[in-house]
């Protein structure tokens, strides 16, 4: 089996193709879990950021970024619940629980901004009672380095990982209560 993917790999190299920038988890089934949800607001979840993994960035990437946006929240303009950018380059994945800044599981450059919690770090699902919500995680190959601090807000923070993004790849992560 190494044997064909080596293969594969280097007839793509060959013919000029490249493969596809892609997010994985191993611990997002499609919907999210106890350990995944908020605990607070009426939701009694670990808050336990997943785990994420990435592969094939375009060339020229420099940092990578990784947001969770919520767009079914019910505030009129979506919901973050985690912005983390300045991830090094070398950098192929985050672990379970890095978005919380105290265990220090992230890449000690990546930068954990505020959320629309008001904190930094993951901040997990926490819909109110009726339809699902999804969760849109995104991992963001960039250009250069975002030069903001972790009191920026997520919208700014998205305003300079669309100006220095090379590509993109999402997963969708669905809650309810």
């Amino acid at each position: 089996m190494k044997l064909v993917t080596l293969l594969g790999s280097l007839l793509i190299a060959q013919l000029g193709l490249s493969q596809t920038f892609t997010l994985k988890s191993k611990d997002i089934g499609g919907q999210a879990t106890q350990k995944e949800f908020f605990n607070g607001m009426g939701c009694t979840g670990q808050n336990i950021s997943p785990e994420l993994s990435w592969e094939h960035a375009p060339a020229g990437t420099q940092y990578y970024a990784v947001t969770m946006y919520d767009k079914d929240a019910p505030t009129g303009s979506g919901f973050w619940h985690w912005v983390v950018f300045n991830i090094p380059a070398g950098t192929s994945g985050l672990k379970s629980n890095a978005g919380d800044p105290t265990k220090g599981l992230a890449p000690k450059e990546a930068i954990q901004s505020v959320t629309d919690f008001g904190k930094a770090g993951y901040g997990g699902p926490c819909p109110p009672p009726g339809e699902p919500h999804q969760y849109l995680i995104t991992v963001y190959a960039l250009k250069n380095k975002i030069e903001l601090d972790k009191n920026a807000m997520p919208a700014i923070v998205g305003f300079y990982l669309n100006q220095n993004m090379l590509a993109k790849a999402s997963i969708v992560m669905y809650g309810k209560q």
